[in-house]
């Protein structure tokens, strides 16, 4: 009793002390203040994630820009008359293709407002490849390049590995298969090089990808796409060459950029980082009707939501999602859920746990609607296909439907290494999922039979959740993955855009004014710091991936560990639909 009344007073007393520490902070270093005349600050040269759930770990590593606090900076920013204009340091971007387009949107409804907007950057690349940078850079009105910079606009490349020889030389052999031809993940084991099915269709993807961006920086920088076409072929360029080009509107260092927004006396003009103004001025969508945001972010498996052990990124519990739909659909003021997806697929179960969800909350009466990241295929596909309507960026990965499952039989690396299993088993099936055996012929026959009935299950819920035909599921599924430019011409996604054309259809679903303000508020609702802090330190914290952010701290501090621990990583289950790896340099 004694322990537990002074652990109480040493958590009320830890969180008095902290929260009186934040409020001294916040008065005595910027209040809440956005003076005349601001220019908003966003570095896009550090990652920018899509989703970063709040925890303690925050206090001692600040939660990083996400995709929609930028857009909502730019969002605030249109009608705000103390915001004279927003400055990008862009260099090197670590988004994806989906987000950088988002941003791009929001930045080129920040210029119709007549908000300046101004881009620089040490280089383009720098021997490496910088299309992504300055395909977002491009959507600036002002393109700034220091003098020692290039451009190095290069283009696309998807590089799969295919381990299959070394894989053999291990003495591992994959028994693996899939649903159907264009389930080509499992090609990474089976296969020396890219098959017909797996070139055509990552070929289509590219080849979309790179319209999109010779199409964008075309119609920002007003130049033909043949021109931009042949000034990829070129790159990379160095700046002189750049500049005279029409890439860039001028050499110049980053003290040379700031001066341009000096006051007429030749003062600096007040500065604000992303976050900060954001905390100031408050998000966009902050009144009127109640509509869930729920995030479902990462591999989707089963049980709660939380963190890859060496990458640190979110992934998507079943269980975690699906108590946030009930949530949402139990709170009376929440008229519409808006589901953000951005996941390249994981558990059919978990998939299907999460899909029936968002079925239940249609049937109540919340209309959901889908908004899609940079990929949300397989199993991502499969929890929005039944939402009222999917909205997707055009460079969005989606589709993937199919499924594979398999195992790795390791027999011959183990007897090479001198190692003998032995077992005793009951049941004629025990040692069906052993790595140290191969399939019966029954058991295979098993495997596939799973297989069909998984993908006949995914593509009948397809044709009834997209009031598709059973061709045009056919045509569309088979495993492929698609742009959304080109799934939204198959039927599979609704409209192009981000989470602002997502609301836009939330209003038509309810037949609200297409200016009516909403008030989207994330689901569940983000504990606050005390409530955090008080979790924690009586030992009762369960948020998602609290312990696991922790152990992966401790963990990654022993030498070795990130090596072995990226491997494990790499690893995992394989039943599950899951589309190909994918780069965008």
């Amino acid at each position: 009793m004694k322990k537990m009344v002074v652990r109480m007073l040493a958590t009320i007393g830890a969180v008095t002390l902290l929260s009186t520490l934040v409020g001294i902070f916040g008065v005595v270093f910027g209040g809440d203040r956005v003076a005349p005349g601001t220019l908003i600050e966003i570095d896009f040269s550090k990652s920018i994630g899509e989703y970063a759930p709040a925890g303690l770990s925050e206090l001692a590593f600040p939660t990083p820009l996400v995709t929609r606090d930028v857009v909502d900076v730019l969002r605030r920013a249109a009608d705000d008359e103390r915001v004279a204009g927003v400055i990008g340091r862009v260099g090197g971007v670590a988004m994806g293709f989906a987000q950088i387009q988002e941003i791009r949107d929001a930045l080129q409804a920040l210029s119709r407002a007549g908000k300046r907007t101004v881009a620089h950057a040490e280089t383009y690349g720098e021997f490496g490849s910088g299309t992504g940078a300055y395909y977002l850079a491009s959507a600036f009105d002002s393109v700034y390049l220091q003098p020692s910079g290039d451009v190095s606009i290069t283009g696309l490349i998807a590089e799969t590995p295919f381990a299959r020889d070394a894989l053999g030389k291990l003495g591992v052999q994959p028994r693996l298969s899939g649903r159907r031809e264009y389930k080509t993940a499992i090609n990474s084991f089976t296969e020396r090089g890219y098959t017909d099915a797996h070139r055509e269709a990552t070929g289509a993807v590219l080849k979309g990808q790179f319209e999109q961006i010779v199409r964008g920086i075309a119609e920002a920088r007003d130049l033909e796409p043949a021109t931009v076409q042949g000034l990829i072929d070129r790159a990379p360029l160095q700046a002189a060459a750049a500049h005279e080009a029409r890439l860039v509107d001028g050499l110049r260092y980053r003290d040379e950029v700031y001066a341009e927004f000096e006051t007429p006396d030749g003062e600096e003009a007040p500065r604000l980082p992303a976050k900060r103004y954001l905390a100031r001025a408050g998000r966009p969508d902050g009144e009127g009707e109640r509509v869930a945001l729920i995030y479902g972010v990462g591999s989707i498996h089963r049980g709660q939501s939380g963190f890859g052990i060496l990458s640190g990124e979110p992934t998507m519990g079943a269980d975690t999602v699906t108590a946030a739909f009930r949530a949402a659909v139990d709170d009376e003021a929440v008229r519409a859920i808006v589901f953000r997806v951005d996941s390249p697929g994981g558990s059919y179960v978990a998939s299907d746990t999460i899909w029936r969800e968002v079925v239940r909350a249609r049937r109540q009466g919340k209309p959901v609607v889908v908004s899609m990241g940079n990929v949300a295929g397989s199993g991502g596909y499969f929890v929005a296909m039944s939402a009222d309507r999917i909205v997707a960026q055009p460079g969005t990965i989606t589709g993937s439907i199919g499924v594979l499952a398999g195992k790795m039989i390791t027999t011959d690396l183990w007897e090479r290494l001198g190692v003998n299993w032995d077992e005793i088993h009951q049941g004629r099936n025990a040692a069906m999922w052993s790595a140290t055996r191969d399939f019966s012929p029954a058991q295979w026959a098993q495997v596939e039979g799973f297989l069909d009935h998984i993908y006949a299950d995914f593509t009948g819920k397809v044709g009834e959740g997209r009031s598709l035909s059973a061709a045009q599921v056919d045509q569309a599924a088979r495993g492929r993955i698609w742009t959304g430019e080109a799934a939204k011409e198959l039927g599979l996604v609704d409209a192009l855009g981000g989470l602002t054309v997502a609301l836009d259809a939330v209003r038509e679903l309810l037949a609200m004014p297409a200016d009516a303000p909403i008030d989207l508020e994330v689901f569940p609702r983000p504990r606050t710091l005390p409530e955090l802090l008080l979790a924690r330190l009586s030992g009762q914290d369960d948020s998602p991936g609290a312990a696991l952010r922790d152990l992966r701290a401790g963990v990654l501090a022993i030498p070795g560990a990130a090596e072995v621990l990226g491997a494990f990583e790499a690893s995992g289950p394989l039943a599950m639909p899951y589309p190909m790896a994918h780069r965008h340099p």
